[in-house]
């Protein structure tokens, strides 16, 4: 056994386990309160990548204007997309919803594509290329440890906006039971739109890492849809926390299997370990938190 390179590999794959926790929370905020499943998330994440790149070139080079230029624009584009669009179809039932962010799926990525074309494009700053601690045993890149750490932040952020204030108040009264929450004076729409432009900062911030961590192209959403689902049903649909372990637990396995089997079957390794705890417990491991 070689000792050092299984160290490494368990630490790279615990901190890729933070950026796929970052690719999943929008989703899981998503499904936690309106019960949607978001297939247009995968490039919704792909949009904030491009943006924050286009414009942190426009700023010359300052990742940190160009991500918040970025952010104000997705929350932006989120509340107008959940108000002019979905909102007018969520009480019609789950489906019509879904079909609805399917086609806002479909457009985004034709309009990346003809805008940004098909080529390799990626985000580069002092991070991409320096190593935040050193041994014999282990290195830490600084962007995986910026992966990992945003991933802990994201959550307590959203877990103290949820539980500790009243936007969240009126969040979970939404995802409880709408109809009553509207009785009481919630305006559940209004409710819904909030929630789309939370889960839009969290999917521009997703895009940024994604960006720092590897190339990334117009048409390359779906990939990413795939991985964020499968680490929202490894924690459980809708719980915040659940994300988290569930972006761990698949960045692990991947990397573990990849060392054990070959680097070709690392996404093979991760979605068997996944079909395996949904055996086990097919609500997701933290199925009692699962919804807001």
């Amino acid at each position: 056994m070689n000792f050092p390179l299984l160290t490494q590999t368990i630490v790279t794959g615990l901190l890729l386990g933070g950026l796929y926790a970052v690719l999943g929370i929008g989703m899981s905020i998503i499904f936690g309160i309106m019960g949607l499943t978001n297939i247009a998330h995968g490039n919704l994440i792909i949009l904030g990548a491009f943006l924050t790149l286009t414009f942190t070139t426009a700023f010359n080079g300052s990742i940190l204007i160009g991500l918040l230029i970025a952010t104000a624009v997705m929350i932006v584009i989120g509340f107008l997309l959940q108000s002019v669009l979905v909102n007018k179809v969520i009480d019609k039932g789950p489906e019509p919803a879904l079909l609805v962010t399917f086609g806002l799926s479909i457009i985004i990525q034709n309009l990346l594509q003809l805008i940004y074309g098909a080529e390799t494009y990626s985000i580069r700053t002092a991070l991409s290329t320096t190593n935040v601690f050193s041994t014999k045993y282990v290195s830490v890149s600084g962007v995986y440890l910026l992966n990992f750490a945003l991933a802990f932040i994201l959550v307590a952020a959203l877990s103290v906006i949820v539980k500790r204030t009243r936007l969240g108040r009126a969040i979970r009264a939404s995802s409880c039971n709408a109809v009553t929450a509207g009785l009481m004076g919630v305006n559940t729409k209004l409710i819904y739109a909030i929630t789309m432009s939370i889960a839009m900062i969290s999917a521009c911030f997703a895009g940024m890492l994604l960006g720092h961590t590897f190339p990334f192209y117009s048409y390359s959403g779906p990939q990413y849809l795939i991985i964020a689902f499968g680490v929202v049903v490894i924690g459980g649909m809708g719980g915040i926390a659940g994300t988290l372990i569930g972006g761990l637990i698949l960045g692990l396995a991947q990397l573990l299997g990849g060392y054990s089997i070959g680097t070709g079957y690392q996404i093979l390794t991760g979605y068997l370990v996944m079909l395996i705890l949904l055996t086990v417990k097919p609500s997701g491991l933290l199925s009692g938190k699962a919804r807001m």
